[in-house]
């Protein structure tokens, strides 16, 4: 159901000045410091949250039901927070919390999927949305300019169906689509309405023409793959990560890697490692350095590294119901889980707790660092 907009509007009025972002709770000075941006759900409330490295909130801002991810403009200090599929909502605001946050309207027949990216030059945002009833993929695209208002200025196809992650390439103006083939109507929340049709593709679109440059697609015998999320490495490979939508006995490979102008590639490291995975990722994220990839499995408990550059796994990390991931300061990552917890690892399994788990809030899926 569709989100009432006065009463959004009304949520987000109500919430009166904003923090400043600079100081913790402690009082101490943290404006330097490596940040993160989360959805979660706190008590009985929805909420985004900009948190220091050691788990310390420095924002809050309220949402009106469970958020999914994030287009971050780290240059000027601002984000919008997509609402989970079937999305009708999504609120741009500042990260310094000197502003008040915006509504940003949703199309007639679309709905967000959850992610989406701004341009370098913060002149546009680009979100993954659903045109259901066509039953076709779209790029809403966003006028983000000062004085734009977030008005939605129209929309490229992904030629494809169910685009989940979009990320922008290291030119600044391609962006990556992850086509997840899946077939969805809000009228029916998630159910897949097209099993033995689908078709997960990459698609690689031009974020101001809407040019479809390249399209790859997997193998005929892994259509049933979804491809959900996207991470890019430091040599400007994409990273994908796969949710195999079938109930039978096979563990298909669930991560790969595609460099332009070839076929994907596919690695599925050891037996142990990919059974564990349950046939399930849901997010990928990079180190500092870009050279190490972290998959999470929310469903198989656990996170798997693997080498950038030859695609072998290095190792993996479990941690009970841990999906958002993003890269730490230094070495390693930081999850987060849907028990509320907080974990610094090492690609070796090494843990440390920055948040204990809580019976009173949940993570979702994504974990960003601005």
């Amino acid at each position: 159901m569709e989100i009432d907009r006065r009463n959004f509007l009304a949520l987000l009025a109500a919430c009166g000045a904003w923090p400043g972002l600079a100081v913790s709770r402690q009082g101490e000075v943290v404006g330097d410091d490596v940040l993160y941006l989360a959805a979660r759900k706190n008590g009985n409330h929805f909420e985004a949250a900009v948190f220091d490295e050691r788990g310390r909130d420095q924002l809050v801002v309220p949402m009106p039901d469970r958020g999914h991810s994030f287009a971050i403009d780290s240059a000027r200090g601002r984000a919008v927070a997509f609402g989970r599929q079937p999305g009708f909502f999504a609120i741009a605001f500042d990260l310094a919390g000197h502003h008040a946050p915006q509504a940003l309207s949703v199309a007639a027949g679309r709905h967000f999927f959850g992610h989406g990216v701004y341009t370098p030059d913060g002149k546009l945002m680009v979100a993954t949305e659903n045109d259901f009833e066509a039953g076709r993929g779209v790029l809403g695209v966003y006028d983000a300019s000062p004085g734009g208002d977030y008005r939605r200025m129209g929309e490229f196809s992904t030629a494809g169906v169910g685009p989940h992650e979009v990320v922008l390439m290291p030119d600044g103006r391609t962006l990556c689509v992850a086509n997840g083939g899946i077939l969805t109507h809000p009228d029916y929340g998630k159910l897949q309405l097209n099993p033995d049709d689908m078709l997960p593709s990459l698609a690689y679109i031009d974020v101001y023409t809407g040019d479809l440059l390249e399209q790859v697609f997997l193998a005929p015998d892994l259509h049933r793959s979804s491809i959900r999320h996207l991470a890019v490495d430091a040599a400007g490979a994409v990273w994908f990560g796969c949710q195999y939508m079938a109930t039978d006995a096979r563990r298909p490979a669930l991560v790969g890697r595609h460099r332009r102008g070839r076929q994907p590639e596919l690695f599925v490291g050891p037996d142990e490692t990919l059974r564990g995975m349950k046939n399930y990722v849901g997010s990928l994220a990079t180190d500092s350095t870009g050279t190490i990839v972290a998959t999470s499995s929310p469903v198989g408990g656990r996170v798997v590294f693997w080498d950038a550059s030859s695609g072998r796994c290095l190792g993996s990390s479990e941690i009970f119901d841990g999906c958002g991931v993003a890269a730490a300061s230094q070495e390693g990552f930081v999850i987060s889980s849907g028990q509320g917890a907080l974990v610094m690892t090492g690609i070796l399994g090494d843990q440390h707790m920055l948040r204990k788990p809580t019976t009173d809030l949940s993570w979702d899926n994504h974990l960003r660092r601005i």
